[in-house]
């Protein structure tokens, strides 16, 4: 269940590792990130979603951050630590999320729990969130890693979920137009593409 994810950890905190200290001040691919708040930000939802595990292994509600303000404190917060102190965190957060990963009793997967887009999903969508986070971000870093560097079922399946998920936001008619060479007829979509 867990091997993409696993795989994906591994590529960006390889890429986060192979990236000089003075490196971490430079621009992502994400407008107005650097690589400090993105290592911070992968850190962070580690441990919110270390939070949602220990909802569906206990059945105490324990959300994945306070509030959206929060959140993006704690971004914050975490881009200003010393890139020692990054490294060391986002390596702990995510041994420590693969452990909670490894340690979830088989029956504790249906349980379900509330994502940060108050989407509530089963247990089983965790180790999803996470994979996403960590392949898309090892790309985000720009540092070298691009999605042909990730499996080609996985992309196809980042493919399949941002469909789903623009999709979902009403954007089917405007992604049918992109996909089938339309562009032109879909401003809608502006960055996304």
């Amino acid at each position: 269940m867990s091997d993409w994810m696993d795989d994906g950890t591994r590529l960006v905190l390889r890429a986060i590792d192979e990236l000089p200290d003075d490196a971490f001040d430079a621009p992502t691919l994400l407008p107005g990130w650097t690589r400090r708040h993105l290592v911070a930000h992968l850190h962070y939802n580690a441990e919110a979603l270390r939070r949602l595990l220990s909802w569906a292994r206990t059945g105490v509600e324990s959300r994945m951050y306070e509030s959206a303000e929060h959140r993006a404190a704690e971004i914050e917060a975490g881009a200003k630590l010393p890139v020692p102190e990054l490294r060391r965190l986002v390596h702990g957060s995510a041994d420590a999320l693969a452990a909670d990963v490894a340690a979830l009793p088989a029956d504790a997967w249906a349980n379900e729990v509330v994502t940060a887009q108050g989407r509530t999903v089963p247990a089983t969508e965790i180790v999803w969130m996470r994979t996403r986070e960590v392949a898309v971000h090892a790309v985000d870093l720009d540092c070298g890693v691009g999605f042909e560097d990730l499996p080609a079922d996985l992309v196809e399946a980042l493919i399949a979920d941002a469909l789903r998920r623009r999709t979902a936001q009403g954007h089917g008619p405007a992604l049918a137009r992109w996909l089938t060479g339309r562009a032109e007829q879909a401003p809608e979509l502006g960055p996304w593409l």
